[in-house]
């Protein structure tokens, strides 16, 4: 049998585990370790198994992962989210759907802490869903709001799908963490514009706009935000401007998140020991995960797959774009199907190199990549997200929820075509941050 074959084969049995539900890391050990032995020896293959875990493991740029988490854990257990999203709400709330923008507002800066998709819908959704469900909003409205922004997780940093993509494809973290800033920050205000609008088309989504807080209500509301803002400005600052590396960044924010939840007393034991017991069951799967790619991909390359489709592709007499188009078009679909993590280690071996070999700088992909795998978590029929929020909302149908999210769905597709036009708002903060 060609390497080629068993390459493939090997693709499909892992294609085939990950769709049983058996864990992400353990397929790619597994499938990795028997199509290395195939194709080598069955001592290279378990010698791969020891090399490819202390490589890992024992990577200083990695361990800016169990940094960033920790930080994001800090927050999330302590509470926080529900003082933000009461700040938020006195400065957007007295607009039209004020409360679900809010949401958004919300959400935006939570993400910028927890760095996580389903950190950011869960906290979320147990928090401004019942206040929405208080003042009559529809819950089409108020679910689709906690849906959309708990999709800014994984694009504003920290994100942790990003520092997964960086170590996946070597491309540098810190400017990748920095390219997710501005369409980040875009998109959440689109989703705010989108609220706005569907409001005005059809009022019974929302109440009436409530009451303007005062000038002094909105400014001490702030007291509650200031210790989102400075993490974020501190860790992420640092890495702009070059004071640190993303390691240094995730320690200083896991210090800071420390110490501002025991200086506003949010922090007790039971809290700490759950922090750090979350950081440690994330930061094993997740590095189970990156060993198990490391040796999925050693299999990959001994089968000259990724190889021969890159010089395919580079002499394809088409259209750059048609190819990307067509790659995002399989994203999208695996999306609607797997987890965002599993789509990575699956395809970005063969993926990525193809993408550069177009021509295509890895950074904007990545961004570009996580948008399309954000669709898919608002898309049936796994909608990761949406079933997050029908966890909490038991008395809202499924079915209900996917269609108040679809407005937010066609936004992303249209934004992501955006970047693609004009990659510059991914590539230029960046360039700036190198320059």
């Amino acid at each position: 049998m060609s390497p080629e074959m068993i390459g493939v084969l090997g693709i499909a049995l892992l294609l085939v585990l990950i769709l049983l539900n058996v864990s992400v890391g353990l397929s790619l050990f597994l499938v990795g370790f028997l199509g290395v032995s195939l194709l080598t020896d069955w001592s290279v293959g378990l010698a791969q198994l020891g090399t490819a875990a202390f490589g890992t493991a024992n990577a200083y740029s990695l361990s800016v992962i169990p940094l960033f988490i920790l930080m994001g854990m800090f927050m999330s257990n302590t509470g926080l989210g529900q003082d933000l999203f009461k700040a938020v709400d006195k400065w957007l709330g007295h607009t039209r759907g004020g409360l679900a923008i809010a949401t958004i507002g919300a959400s935006s800066i939570f993400a910028a802490i927890s760095g996580s998709t389903n950190a950011t819908t869960a906290t979320m959704a147990r928090i401004a869903i019942p206040e929405m469900n208080k003042y009559k909003y529809l819950p089409s409205m108020s679910t689709a709001a906690v849906a959309a922004g708990g999709t800014l997780g994984i694009l504003i940093p920290p994100s942790v799908i990003l520092i997964l993509y960086g170590a996946l494809t070597q491309v540098p973290i810190g400017p990748l963490l920095i390219g997710g800033i501005v369409p980040g920050l875009l998109l959440a205000i689109i989703f705010m514009i989108t609220i706005n609008i569907q409001v005005r088309l059809k009022p019974e989504l929302a109440p009436r706009s409530l009451e303007s807080s005062s000038l002094n209500d909105k400014l001490r509301s702030l007291s509650t935000v200031w210790p989102f803002l400075i993490i974020f400005m501190v860790s992420i600052g640092g890495i702009y401007f070059g004071v640190f590396t993303p390691t240094e960044a995730g320690g200083i924010g896991a210090i800071g998140a420390f110490l501002v939840t025991l200086i506003t007393k949010k922090l007790t034991w039971e809290k700490l020991k759950s922090s750090l017991d979350d950081t440690i069951r994330l930061s094993v799967m997740i590095f189970l995960i990156l060993i198990g790619a490391s040796i999925f991909g050693r299999f990959l390359a001994l089968s000259q797959i990724p190889m021969k489709l890159t010089s395919m592709v580079g002499s394809a007499d088409v259209s750059p774009y048609v190819i990307l188009l067509l790659i995002l078009l399989v994203y999208l679909i695996l999306g609607m199907f797997m987890e965002g993590i599993a789509i990575m280690v699956l395809t970005l071996p063969i993926v990525y190199p193809m993408v550069t070999q177009l021509g295509f700088d890895g950074l904007w992909f990545g961004i570009i990549m996580v948008m399309v795998l954000n669709i898919g978590v608002l898309t049936p029929p796994l909608g990761l997200s949406v079933y997050i929020i029908s966890g909490v909302v038991k008395d809202v149908p499924i079915t209900k929820i996917f269609r108040g999210v679809t407005p937010m769905v066609l936004v992303m597709v249209a934004f992501t075509i955006l970047l693609i036009i004009f990659p510059e708002i991914v590539t230029f903060l960046p360039e700036i941050s190198r320059s």
